[in-house]
């Protein structure tokens, strides 16, 4: 595992070229988010997000989560009508996250072979600058093995997880936040609060 130590607001154009750079060769990273840290890779690379299922103990017919860097790439891997899209630039970018239907560009694997999955346009210039050059979404899910709680820190996972570790470690200290809300925005006229 690789590390990182870093200060979001001083990070460098090499930093974020270097994160890239693993993505695109199909590596795991942990990264934080502007909700909690996250186990990422790109949305597109099915070896990637299977280690990532291995890592977390995730069963595969949980989907996962997909971080988008704009609303062109939201159009691109979403089915998206002009209702959706105008509710959407009222809550984002923000800590909402919004199940929609996916366009077949966006494979399965990455929705547990469902038709739907969560999207979420985050509010953090680090984010939207690594999805824009990465080039495509990128997968999120909360650190931690599943049904245990999420790690707030990142100084010890050599020892957390035991068989399958990620590949490059983001370390930006202690984040005490909670995962984003869940909304369904599959049909507009019935929108409904998964999460809070």
């Amino acid at each position: 595992m690789q590390s990182i130590k870093t200060n979001l607001k001083k990070i460098t154009k090499q930093e974020i070229g270097l994160i890239v750079d693993f993505l695109k060769r199909g590596k795991v990273i942990v990264y934080p988010t502007d909700t909690i840290y996250g186990l990422g890779c790109l949305a597109l690379d099915k070896k990637a997000i299977d280690k990532i299922y291995r890592i977390k103990k995730r069963k595969k017919k949980k989907p996962l989560l997909v971080l988008i860097a704009d609303f062109k790439m939201l159009r691109k891997y979403f089915q998206v009508d002009k209702n959706q899209a105008a509710y959407l630039r009222k809550i984002w970018p923000g800590k909402v996250s919004v199940i929609l239907n996916k366009k077949p560009v966006l494979p399965n694997y990455v929705s547990a072979q469902m038709s739907s999955v969560a999207a979420r346009l985050p509010k953090s210039g680090f984010l939207t600058k690594m999805i824009k050059e990465l080039g495509a979404p990128l997968v999120s899910t909360s650190l931690n093995i599943s049904g245990e709680k999420q790690l707030d820190r990142v100084g010890n996972l050599g020892h957390y997880f035991k068989t399958t570790k990620p590949d490059l470690i983001i370390d930006t200290g202690t984040i005490k936040g909670k995962p984003s809300r869940l909304i369904d925005l599959r049909n507009i006229s019935r929108i409904k609060i998964l999460r809070k």
